[in-house]
């Protein structure tokens, strides 16, 4: 019976060192498998353990900022993406995912500068337009962007209709139909 405890005991040891021994790219597929399994608080701890090792790890940051996103920790996801997008600032999914989260923030401002570059940089990214069209809708400290909000959500349904995504198309038309009666339907059809 004792030497069954030790055996035990040592073998929980050697599993537990095992785990603490991991490099940074094993915890960052660590907290892969745990988002693909939706298991988002062990998935942010892995991506975590995997920064700690090496933080200059943009797809890094980036993983962690959507589990954070998809805990709806908002600060804590704009903080990571933004260094993401600091890390390696030509990478457009990280802009588009980043400008995202300064929505659900409603920090407008910001999400306008991060998905201006998107829509100038990336042709085609229905989402970018999307939410670029959505965060001048509801912007509110400068003059009111009437043609550039039909603009980028016309342009969001076109791309969604070409990318197969009905219901995306169908809830930015909605969206659009909204602005087009706030502005009025003179403007853009």
């Amino acid at each position: 019976m004792r030497i069954a405890v030790l055996l035990a005991l040592f073998l929980f040891g050697f599993q537990v060192s095992a785990v603490w021994g991991l490099s940074p790219e094993q915890w960052f597929e660590e907290g892969n498998r745990f988002s693909s399994e939706g298991k988002f608080e062990e998935a942010v701890k892995a991506y975590e353990k995997s920064i700690a090792g090496n933080s200059l790890s943009p797809v890094a940051h980036y993983n962690l900022g959507i589990a954070y996103k998809n805990l709806t920790q908002l600060s804590q996801a704009a903080k990571s993406l933004e260094k993401a997008v600091e890390l390696e600032p030509v990478n457009m999914d990280m802009r588009v995912t980043l400008g995202n989260v300064y929505n659900r923030q409603e920090r407008w401002a910001d999400a306008i500068a991060e998905l201006n570059i998107v829509v100038h940089r990336k042709k085609g990214d229905a989402q970018a337009h999307g939410n670029l069209g959505w965060a001048y809708y509801n912007y509110k400290k400068g003059p009111p962007f009437k043609k550039v909000v039909i603009l980028n959500l016309s342009r969001a349904v076109e791309l969604f209709r070409e990318d197969n995504l009905p219901q995306a198309a169908e809830a930015t038309q909605k969206i659009l139909e909204e602005a087009r009666n706030k502005f009025g339907h003179s403007l853009i059809q």
